[in-house]
């Protein structure tokens, strides 16, 4: 049997975000840093399962359940670690080591095929619409004002006609299955090869990493009975719930906010004009798999759809997927044009900035829409009205934010603040009575009795300190703590492993840990990582949790010193004298330190 390296689980780890991957299995909502849900392993009514998506780990409170990516599939699916770790390993398109000609290999061999017969179709096309015979696309390209650097940056081409694709594949080697594997091509009835794009303006469509996976094309002949855009059927190498049209590009972009809309020629647009951080859902409604990737490549999504309504419910949809997800979503108004190609083609990139600039909160887009509702000069429509935009306000949690949007709720549609004062302090009321509040249970631990609560908090902040704050806690931790002083055998045990690790390494301390075989210590591990310690000062907290096992070890000696005086009559002058100077020392070291 093949056996994994320790570099290539990590390369697996690294490639399968535990967010992603659980939120495959259980619907996750952020609470500050960490996602809680409903425990899958376990039966419950209020959610007590966390995710860390900093430290990749999760933990339930109420089973004690946890661990790393690879514990979680190895417990959903119910298969083995060795399983987990090539179910994750498939899910990324990482290739295993595995013995010849197995259906796993054979399966990977394809997928390899079919990356590259996309990566020589992109180049086909391409290099297609600069040729004299596709005039109706570059007449198209121009009246999209499109340049030479953005064709070649997005590889924009032109099909050809009835087979010519799959005679160029045929001549580069590629065999039928592999080229039909691809739907690059169809096979007919009588046997024929027919090229599944033809005469259309080709838009590759790439992962994440720039991989070809699919393709889009738009019709340019003036015929109703043509689809206006066909994309690739999903297969082996591609899902559209799964990508975004351009995120390759746009992930590259310094700015930290990603603006989403909903066609390809709208991306390509504003990214010819300075937008280089824009992407395109794919022919469908925003989706969960689509929302984490945004959340993972930015701290901001704006969300710029047609004004039509489809595109304003759109927005909805999209807007309750990205809020789910944690993301600051925005949105960005548009008066004037269509969509955002339109308007930037009109009135110019400036004008356009200036929208993104002023995009508008989930809260006031959801206030807006309520607001088209109802008719605000009649009396039960604002009641209404009211009633509604309280419940928005009362998922708030910030209360600055609340208040602020409380007084422009107020101005903007003559409601008294204290109306809603009153309806969004009843919501919030109503809400906190149907929840339960979560108690957090000990370690499980045999001689955790005897052990005190706050003994094990601390050692797990120390725990905690050493893996989130390696570089700044190590020399002050390791220089006054000692494996002595730790009571819990699971602290002790993972605190040896992390001073068996070289110093400098700070990077593989959480890799050392994931590591650790033992399904208990994985668990009080995830544990220490899922839990807020609430820290405002690093530097302050390790010189607290210091002092304190200093201030201990002063503490037991002097009482050690004080038992030793009080029996010493077989002690010479000389050790009683050394005994008091030595106590007298401890007493105004401690009382320094109070």
């Amino acid at each position: 049997m093949v056996q994994y390296t320790d570099e290539l689980k990590e390369e697996i780890r690294s490639a399968n975000d535990i967010v992603d991957v659980i939120s495959q299995y259980v619907t996750l909502k952020r609470s500050g840093r960490n996602f809680f849900g409903l425990c899958p392993f376990h039966k419950e009514k209020s959610p007590s399962f966390s995710v860390s998506a900093d430290r990749q780990y999760f933990h339930c409170f109420g089973c004690h359940k946890g661990g790393d990516v690879f514990t979680f599939v190895s417990e959903i699916e119910r298969i083995s670690f060795r399983e987990s770790l090539e179910f994750l390993a498939e899910r990324a398109r990482i290739s295993l080591p595995t013995v010849e000609n197995s259906e796993f290999n054979k399966t990977q061999y394809l997928k390899d095929r079919m990356y590259k017969i996309n990566a020589e179709t992109a180049i086909f096309y391409h290099e297609r619409l600069y040729k004299p015979l596709a005039k109706i696309a570059q007449d198209y390209v121009k009246q999209r004002k499109l340049d030479n650097n953005t064709l070649k940056a997005f590889k924009i081409g032109y099909s050809g006609e009835y087979n010519e694709l799959y005679k160029m594949l045929k001549a580069k080697g590629f065999k039928d299955e592999e080229i039909l594997a691809t739907g690059l091509v169809n096979k007919t009835e009588k046997g024929e090869y027919i090229d599944r794009f033809r005469k259309r303006l080709m838009f590759p469509i790439m992962d994440v990493s720039g991989r070809v996976i699919a393709f889009g094309g738009r019709k340019l002949e003036n015929n109703e009975k043509m689809a206006k855009y066909i994309n690739s059927n999903e297969n082996l190498v591609y899902s559209k719930k799964k990508h975004l049209f351009a995120l390759n590009l746009a992930k590259q972009s310094d700015s930290k906010k990603i603006i989403l809309v909903e066609g390809y020629m709208d991306a390509i647009s504003l990214y010819q004009r300075g937008f280089n951080n824009v992407v395109a859902s794919l022919g469908t409604a925003l989706t969960e798999e689509q929302g984490r990737l945004l959340r993972k490549y930015s701290e901001q999504v704006i969300l710029s759809y047609d004004s039509d309504g489809a595109g304003q419910e759109a927005i909805m949809r999209g807007l309750s997927i990205l809020e789910n997800q944690g993301c600051d979503a925005r949105v960005l108004q548009m008066e004037g044009a269509k969509d955002p190609d339109e308007f930037v083609i009109k009135y110019g990139s400036g004008r356009f900035n200036l929208l993104v600039e002023n995009a508008i909160s989930l809260v006031e887009f959801k206030i807006k829409m309520i607001k088209s509702k109802y008719n605000l000069e009649n009396a039960n429509d604002k009641i209404r009205f009211l009633k509604e935009i309280t419940k928005v306000i009362s998922n708030v949690d910030n209360k600055i934010e609340r208040e602020i949007y409380i007084d422009k709720v107020a101005e903007s549609y003559n409601i008294s603040k204290e109306a809603i004062y009153a309806e969004v302090n009843k919501e919030s009321y109503n809400s906190k009575a149907n929840e339960k509040t979560l108690v957090k249970p000990a370690v499980k631990q045999e001689k955790v009795i005897e052990i005190s609560p706050a003994i094990i908090k601390r050692e797990n902040m120390i725990i905690y300190l050493l893996i989130n704050h390696f570089r700044e806690s190590y020399e002050a931790i390791v220089t006054n703590i000692t494996l002595d002083d730790f009571k819990l055998e699971a602290n002790k045990f993972i605190f040896e492993k992390i001073l068996e690790s070289p110093a400098e390494e700070s990077e593989k301390i959480l890799q050392t840990i994931a590591n650790i075989e033992d399904q208990e210590i994985q668990s009080h591990v995830s544990e220490i990582l899922v839990t807020d310690y609430e820290i405002s000062s690093i530097e302050k907290c390790i010189e607290d949790v210091v002092n304190i096992y200093n201030k201990e070890r002063l503490t037991n000696r002097k009482f050690e010193i004080i038992k030793e005086l009080e029996n010493s009559s077989n002690l010479t002058k000389e050790e009683i004298a050394k005994l008091e100077q030595e106590l007298s020392e401890i007493i105004i070291e401690l009382a320094k330190r109070k």
